[in-house]
């Protein structure tokens, strides 16, 4: 959630869940404007109306898909006393007032992959947020494109933060932060080789080919495959010795 859910201001919660909360108080909209809301929210530069009504509303005729863009528009306008989406000609826009939780966070994300700084302090309220998926349960095509976007800079960040909290000796949070990698995309090899490499920090050799043997197994089982010569190397003469 929001740091400033509970204070003055407006502000939309895409992560885990939709959610919209005006000075510290949910507010309840109809589907439709959630939808509106959510896909201006996700459109960084806003977008034309018509091409608003023909993403949101695929299947209809355009007549059909503009009046449910003006009825969501009319019903998720304002929040209180705050203007919602600022309208300009013909383009859509979320008002810049209006903070978003993906936003937020993924520029936290980012900062994580992008820069070579020191774990940060508050590494676990990160890896929790890290954790939620983008409007789950939403089926949506105009959806799909950003929803793997995020789950790829969560996997990056995530990593990228285990191995920065491995090598600061942070056993315990860098393994909470693979595994939270893993559980996104659980064939990725990269999170189960950090895996390995922290139990070997750890001096738990038998945990680190115990964790190998599970993911070549699981790899054999669902991909006929075995792991790459990188990830063996991490164990060479351990399992035969």
């Amino acid at each position: 959630m929001l740091q400033n859910k509970a204070s003055n201001g407006v502000s939309l919660e895409l992560l885990g869940g939709f959610e919209l909360v005006c000075s510290g108080q949910g507010v309840r909209l109809s589907l439709g404007a959630q939808r509106l809301l959510a896909f201006l929210a996700l459109q960084s530069d806003g977008v034309h109306r018509g091409a608003a009504a023909q993403q949101m509303w695929p299947d209809c005729p355009y007549h059909r898909a503009a009046a449910n863009l003006r009825s969501a528009l009319c019903q998720g306008r304002r929040a209180g006393c705050l203007p919602l989406v600022d309208c300009v000609g013909q383009r859509l826009q979320l008002s810049p007032l209006v903070r978003v939780d993906l936003h937020e966070v993924g520029a936290g994300a980012r900062r994580i992959v992008d820069g070579p700084a020191p774990p940060p302090g508050g590494a676990e309220a990160l890896i929790d947020k890290l954790t939620l998926e983008l409007l789950p349960g939403w089926t949506d095509e105009w959806l799909e494109l950003d929803r793997e976007r995020w789950n790829q800079l969560r996997l990056y960040s995530l990593e990228s933060l285990a191995q920065r909290l491995l090598v600061a000796g942070q056993y315990l949070p860098a393994l909470q932060a693979v595994l939270a990698a893993i559980a996104i995309d659980p064939i990725r090899e990269t999170a189960h080789r950090i895996v390995i490499e922290i139990h070997l920090a750890e001096g738990n050799v038998a945990s680190a080919v115990r964790c190998y043997q599970r993911y070549s197994d699981f790899l054999l089982r669902e991909l006929n495959v075995n792991p790459s010569p990188q990830m063996t190397s991490l164990l060479q003469g351990l399992m035969s010795a």
